[in-house]
């Protein structure tokens, strides 16, 4: 095989699965700051129960049509889900659109863009659906229905967690 096919089959490989580059199936997805009224969290402290992240923009159809799932899965599941949503417009913009639609989900604002490169997100919508032991276990890129993302959140739900002996 040529250096030009190796490397070619190495790129490939790199994104096959979930089609994100740095993201992998049942491995922990990079961590990153939650901001909140409450102070600032981190993705890696929503372990011990199913994580939903979403990539999304105002200005993207697709993004808000399948919003009312991310709403929806919050309301049906409680506290047995958490759901965060990242969007890299401009300060407020995402934040006005969830005041307008009374959306009451965790918005990070990615002002710099550095946790969507971080993830390799280069379109939206990205979902990831992550197990209660922090890996992930489900990649959508591009638009998802509901049942898709109820499958996704009850398969994760299904993975059990780590035990830590003592």
């Amino acid at each position: 095989m040529s250096s030009w096919g190796a490397l070619t089959l190495a790129a490939l490989t790199a994104t096959a699965g979930t089609g994100l580059a740095t993201i992998h199936y049942d491995a922990p997805p990079p961590n990153f700051a939650i901001p909140s009224r409450h102070g600032t969290s981190y993705l890696s402290a929503l372990r011990g129960r199913v994580v939903v992240v979403d990539f999304w923009a105002s200005w993207c159809d697709v993004c808000t049509a399948e919003m009312k799932y991310f709403v929806r899965a919050k309301q049906s599941y409680g506290d047995r889900i958490a759901v965060v949503t990242i969007s890299s417009e401009s300060h407020d913009v995402a934040a006005s659109y969830f005041r307008l639609w009374n959306i009451e989900l965790p918005l990070v604002e990615d002002l710099s863009g550095a946790i969507s490169r971080t993830y390799s997100v280069t379109k939206i919508p990205v979902t990831l659906v992550l197990d209660p032991n922090g890996n992930v276990s489900y990649v959508s890129v591009g638009g998802l229905s509901w049942n898709e993302l109820q499958g996704a959140i009850a398969e994760a739900a299904s993975t059990p967690a780590a035990r830590v002996l003592q």
